[in-house]
């Protein structure tokens, strides 16, 4: 069971860095290849989905890490910093979701380009944030014990 456990925490953790790292290396350069009304569109709509993958990730990292954690007779140093780490990172997504998200498509509805410039700004400046929030937590995992 903790191995099956372990898995889902793996693959929920990889789908929310994977799609951080696609929309920040890949997707967000090649927008400036369209213009401002396509762009605001396909990214609404690739946030909208990605958003959805996240909540689902955040779910299954919070009830498996709960499991992997009663599971363990002590927890080791990196795993509590994972866990701190992890807390932080999904405040930070909760932010997004609720502040420069909003403002997006609030923007974008209004047509107005500049504004939701702005929050996609705001929001890739955070996505970075928690990617390198993740990397700090894998590398706690993996060299904190």
């Amino acid at each position: 069971m903790r191995d099956v456990m372990l898995f889902l925490h793996l693959a929920a953790a990889i789908l929310w860095m994977g799609g951080m790292a696609f929309m920040l290396l890949a997707l967000r350069p090649s927008l400036t290849l369209v213009d401002p009304p396509q762009r605001v569109a396909l990214m609404t709509s690739v946030l909208q989905r990605f958003f959805a993958v996240v909540a689902i990730s955040i779910a299954v990292l919070l009830a498996t890490g709960a499991l992997l954690f009663a599971d363990a007779a002590a927890v080791p140093r990196g795993w509590q910093a994972m866990a701190l780490i992890g807390v932080l990172m999904m405040l930070v997504f909760g932010y997004i979701f609720l502040t420069p998200w909003r403002r997006f498509k609030l923007a974008g509805a209004a047509s107005n380009w500049p504004a939701a410039g702005a929050a996609a700004a705001q929001i890739a400046l955070l996505a970075q944030v928690n990617l390198g929030l993740g990397w700090i937590a894998i590398a706690a995992v993996l060299l904190w014990r």
